[in-house]
């Protein structure tokens, strides 16, 4: 076996591959990103950690790798190269799983040709993200089976697990991961790479057509197959019994955790607790009962929401005492971590160094030296400063950084492509000028479709795309399509020529913009500003490529 230093997300990234897929797509997102990123680096160098160039399963010449426009294509993409009978893998952080919800929920019910694996990166604690959902909800939502490993080593045997299991039982395999484990690195080992699916168009047309007579039956095939998919989380849970005091059910990532303050609890308590660990889902019930029986109270570790916990407790609390989230052993938002996992457990804080007493200069995210977007929201802030009722209605991205000082340029920012959505409402609901801002790669994402809604209702309007020519925020990956492309959309969604506007973003620019977006400004009607120049650290990226 080759041994190789990987991070979380590359270890999956090289499981599928060794797993033999034929196509990856994807739209970046952190702590996801990384997964689509290792599958073009590799692609480019044509040879990936542990495979021989052109090895089999480490093929990457045929390998289709592609960054989508959104969640919800790079989805369909992934159904219909597992229409063909390839193995696909399709990744996400966890609010892209919002915009691919509908092709997520459905695809629980087509009959899976080529093994589809669904990786999705919940990010607790937010450091990137609005907020703290748990994917593991979605999955038990759409009735589907979850796998989540705890480390770098579990991630790659179980990516290559996933597809199989999806092929045997016809259905995506969601994979869910945090960023702890997605950023972090360790050592694996990667096993011998398969050959790539051959292409095997389905014969079961019936199965990938949801109509609702098809469906009803697709719905009944689905719900029969939960008993298998918890016969796998049953054989995957390993049970230590340890006595009859505590009992730990520790999930995922949580696993870590725990093991790190094993030894000490044992210390202190004169042994071990016994311990249920789960990598997957639906819950083993019955090794959760076996130790219920075994123990007198049970303490649930997990990252995200009390998922387990809540099953436990159902309505009316278990047979046993249970702690965690709800009971306030266990903070209800936020990462866990060792130190969180030893006050659940009883123990005593760590000795550690006194902390210096030298207090560091607090530091807010900002704009980087040079940015492009801090020169547009200054001309846009000189532009609305004789407009004592506007509304000026962001998009996630580097942009968002205008709410803080010193320019305080926005005032609202909630999803990918609410802002134009949100100018419209604002607009209809008397608030003038109602300004949007949202960056090219977002625009693209889910911008497209409200402003086809504006153009459609004549909406009052102004709407700047803020292009930089790259996905800046998630590390300068490559927007959809160029710049060039943008005023050819614009005019063949019915926006007025008149009315769209391509500036410079740059300070030497400032007045001429200012008046050009003033001009905008006052149009009755949807309006849009382009204001381009290149992202800085993108063309350091292009510089040192």
């Amino acid at each position: 076996m080759a041994t190789e230093t990987v991070m979380g997300d590359e270890a999956i990234a090289l499981g599928a591959l060794h797993a033999g897929i034929s196509s990856a797509y994807a739209y970046p997102g952190t702590p996801s990103t990384e997964i689509m990123e290792s599958f073009q680096a590799w692609k480019a160098a044509g040879a990936a950690p542990g495979s021989a160039p052109g090895s089999a399963g480490g093929s990457l010449d045929s390998l289709v790798a592609q960054w989508c426009s959104n969640e919800k294509t790079a989805y369909e993409s992934a159904l219909g190269a597992s229409f063909a009978g390839r193995r696909v893998m399709v990744s996400m952080k966890h609010v892209g799983l919002n915009v691919a919800a509908d092709p997520f929920i459905n695809s629980a019910l087509v009959k899976i040709n080529g093994g589809l694996v669904v990786v999705v990166a919940d990010d607790p604690g937010m450091h990137s993200s609005q907020d703290e959902q748990d994917s593991r909800v979605f999955a038990d939502f759409a009735r589907m089976p979850c796998f989540e490993p705890a480390t770098q080593q579990e991630a790659y045997d179980m990516t290559r697990e996933a597809f199989d299991f999806s092929e045997e039982h016809e259905v995506p395999v969601l994979m869910r991961i945090t960023t702890r484990l997605a950023h972090s690195r360790s050592i694996i080992e990667a096993r011998p790479a398969r050959a790539v699916n051959p292409m095997h168009k389905t014969t079961d047309t019936k199965g990938w057509i949801l109509m609702p007579a098809m469906a009803r039956q697709r719905w009944k095939g689905l719900l029969a197959k939960q008993e298998a998919f918890r016969t796998r989380s049953e054989e995957a849970a390993v049970l230590a019994l340890a006595g009859r005091k505590l009992g730990v059910i520790a999930c995922g990532l949580a696993r870590q955790y725990l093991a790190e303050n094993l030894a000490d609890f044992a210390a202190s308590a004169g042994g071990m607790p016994s311990v249920l660990s789960i990598n997957s889902y639906p819950v083993p019930v019955a090794k959760i009962r076996a130790l219920a029986a075994a123990v007198d109270r049970i303490l649930v570790l997990e990252e995200g929401y009390p998922y387990v916990e809540d099953q436990l407790r159902g309505v009316f609390g278990g047979p046993v005492p249970i702690a965690g989230k709800r009971s306030g052993e266990l903070p209800l938002d936020g990462e866990l971590s060792p130190d969180l996992v030893r006050k659940a457990l009883g123990l005593p804080a760590r000795e550690g160094f006194a902390p210096s007493a030298l207090v560091a200069p607090g530091r807010p995210p900002q704009f980087c030296q040079g940015c492009p977007h801090a020169d547009s929201y200054t001309a846009l802030k000189e532009a609305l400063s004789d407009y004592p009722l506007f509304s000026v209605n962001s998009d996630i991205g580097c942009y968002t950084l205008a709410a803080l000082p010193p320019w305080n340029a926005i005032e609202s920012c909630v999803d990918m492509g609410a802002s134009v959505g949100m100018a419209r409402g604002a607009s209809g609901a008397g608030l003038s000028p109602a300004v949007a801002a949202i960056g090219d790669s977002t625009f693209y994402h889910s911008g497209l479709p409200n402003l086809v809604d504006a153009v459609s209702h004549g909406t009052d309007i102004t709407l700047l795309i803020l292009d930089n020519d790259t996905t800046g925020m998630t590390g300068a990956q490559p927007t959809i399509a160029p710049s060039s492309r943008l005023v050819p959309v614009l005019e063949g969604i019915g926006v007025d020529p008149a009315h769209i506007r391509v500036l410079r973003a740059h300070r030497t620019e400032h007045a001429a913009n200012v008046a050009a977006i003033k001009e905008e400004l006052a149009h009755r009607g949807p309006s849009v500003v382009l204001l381009v120049r290149e992202c800085i650290e993108w063309m350091k990226k292009a510089r040192n490529a």
